[in-house]
């Protein structure tokens, strides 16, 4: 019993679980509307659009998440605009901003003899890492993405599923899509010292698909991926620490074996309308 709560004598291994839980049910809300619209390419797309705030930010001595969720933030008001040109579908404006701001980071930090060293943690995560005032800044900033999707979940469900409506109400539907990006950024942000920009894509995805296989409402899916989310977040770090692995790929293979065992329940025990409704 005392090795099996060895991790929690730790304070820096508490400040570790905090940061993946919350991480977890923030990555796991917004990724329900990541998963619901099909936008797993934006995800991955602002996960590696952040390179360049990260290396400005570095060059000039300035906080490495600050700069990243400035990049994010960029990106994401970026592809809005450039997405709502009638010639430009979104996935190819994704497609340019992605790797423009790839292409931009490379050659930035290219320039930094020393970046290998200091820059790891953004690309695969430092959870152990984490100090207090990342977790204030996990906390405040995910907070407040918590808050604006539960005050603006109407205008954020009505455009997921139905854009038309939105704009027969005479909502600015632009205005709306823009704000629901600019919060995956800085959930995305939020989640660089977890897992890293390499695998964050993952929350977003994994444990929300984990809970549409078995929820029909989008507020049920929502809390169910953010209970996949939290458990994938301590689980996974708990693992990490007796199997000494990279915490941030125990947390993502957590959530994915979370999904491969819903799933094969799902198979054996199908059920008929699988839908979200609105």
């Amino acid at each position: 019993m005392e090795i099996l709560l060895e991790p929690f004598r730790f304070d820096f291994m508490l400040r570790s679980f905090a940061a993946a839980i919350m991480v977890g049910i923030v990555c796991s809300v917004i990724g329900t509307f990541v998963v619901v619209r099909s936008m797993a390419f934006l995800g991955d797309a602002l996960a590696h659009a952040v390179l360049p705030g990260v290396a400005i930010a570095y060059i000039f001595g300035g906080n490495l998440t600050v700069g990243a969720l400035i990049a994010a933030i960029v990106v994401a008001i970026g592809i809005s605009l450039l997405s709502d040109q009638e010639e430009i579908k979104e996935d190819t404006a994704i497609g340019i901003f992605f790797t423009a701001a790839l292409a931009l980071g490379i050659a930035i930090i290219s320039t930094i003899r020393t970046y290998a060293v200091d820059l790891t943690h953004i690309l695969f995560g430092n959870v152990l890492g984490v100090t207090n005032q990342d977790i204030y800044f996990i906390l405040i900033t995910g907070g407040i993405v918590l808050l604006i999707v539960v005050l603006f979940f109407r205008f954020f469900q009505v455009v997921t599923f139905d854009p038309v409506m939105a704009k027969t109400l005479n909502w600015n539907v632009k205005l709306i899509r823009t704000i629901l990006l600019v919060l995956i950024a800085g959930t995305i942000t939020i989640s660089i010292n977890t897992v890293g920009s390499g695998l964050v894509t993952a929350m977003l995805i994994t444990p929300a698909a984990t809970a549409l296989m078995f929820t029909r409402k989008l507020q049920t899916t929502m809390l169910a991926a953010a209970c996949f989310g939290a458990a994938s977040g301590f689980l996974g770090l708990y693992i990490s620490y007796f199997l000494n692995i990279s915490s941030g790929a125990s947390i993502v293979l957590t959530a994915t074996v979370f999904f491969i065992i819903v799933y094969s329940i799902q198979k054996l025990f199908p059920r008929r309308n699988k839908k979200v409704e609105v």
